[in-house]
């Protein structure tokens, strides 16, 4: 597992470390003693079908692009093409830094509808997206292609993210997948039967991903945490910290 890791570690970090020894790596800890494992909906929710029509439940991503529409100025206030940035703010003329991540666009039209007021005398805002930013989930194990996978709003679910990674390998245990979230500091995790997805369309074991998830492929049905798990998570984390990403 050791050498399965390190290995994992020098295709992913090489490119950002180009000509470093691994042991001069920065790599951040993974808390193996704060991992809760979750078997309810609270942290860990079915993919739906279609989410791109679902903007009423979506909510803002860093790198996701909206315009801001001003009813009764036909030709616009100026303000286009506003990008939520890494720290999950957006920078709109006259206001500054707006932080919108996390928030519903009749959230974000409220928001920035109440600072823009200050300003302009508004009598309505529409909020609407104009680009999705991508997401990225860590995919390692026993898949054919694994490392670091971008992808669309459209596609962020337990079985996209597999297939993106070339599916699993001969040797990949697609019955005790397992699907690790970081949030606050606290490590989440659920195991996946895909093998029911696919077969049996259990749809409760295809589950959303957010960004910096990480799905884990074993080669066995017992999966031991700190051992198969953390050496993963503990790359992934290193790799997000030396992209700032």
């Amino acid at each position: 597992m050791k050498k399965i890791a390190m290995l994992a570690a020098g295709m992913l970090l090489g490119m950002n470390v180009y000509g470093a020894a691994l042991d001069t790596v920065p790599v951040a800890s993974a808390e193996v003693e704060n991992a809760v494992k979750s078997t309810d909906d609270s942290i860990f929710k079915v993919a739906r079908m279609r989410p791109e029509r679902m903007l009423e439940e979506y909510r803002l991503m860093k790198y996701d692009t909206i315009n801001i529409m001003a009813i009764g100025f036909p030709n616009g206030i100026g303000i286009n093409d506003v990008t939520v940035g890494v720290d999950g703010m957006a920078r709109l003329p006259y206001t500054g830094n707006i932080k919108l991540v996390g928030l519903t666009l009749d959230e974000a039209r409220d928001l920035i509808h109440t600072r823009l007021s200050e300003y302009f005398k508004l009598p309505e805002l529409n909020v609407y997206m104009k680009s999705y930013g991508p997401r990225k989930v860590y995919v390692m194990g026993n898949v054919n292609a694994p490392g670091i996978k971008e992808m669309n709003v459209d596609s962020m679910n337990v079985y996209a993210a597999v297939a993106s990674a070339g599916g699993v390998d001969n040797k990949g245990r697609s019955k005790h997948i397992q699907l690790i979230r970081q949030i606050d500091g606290v490590l989440y995790y659920r195991e996946i039967n895909l093998d029911a997805f696919v077969k049996k369309h259990d749809m409760s074991q295809n589950i959303a991903l957010e960004d910096g998830d990480i799905v884990y492929v074993p080669d066995s049905g017992k999966v031991v945490f700190s051992e198969d798990i953390a050496p993963y998570i503990n790359i992934y984390a290193t790799y997000r910290a030396l992209t700032r990403d």
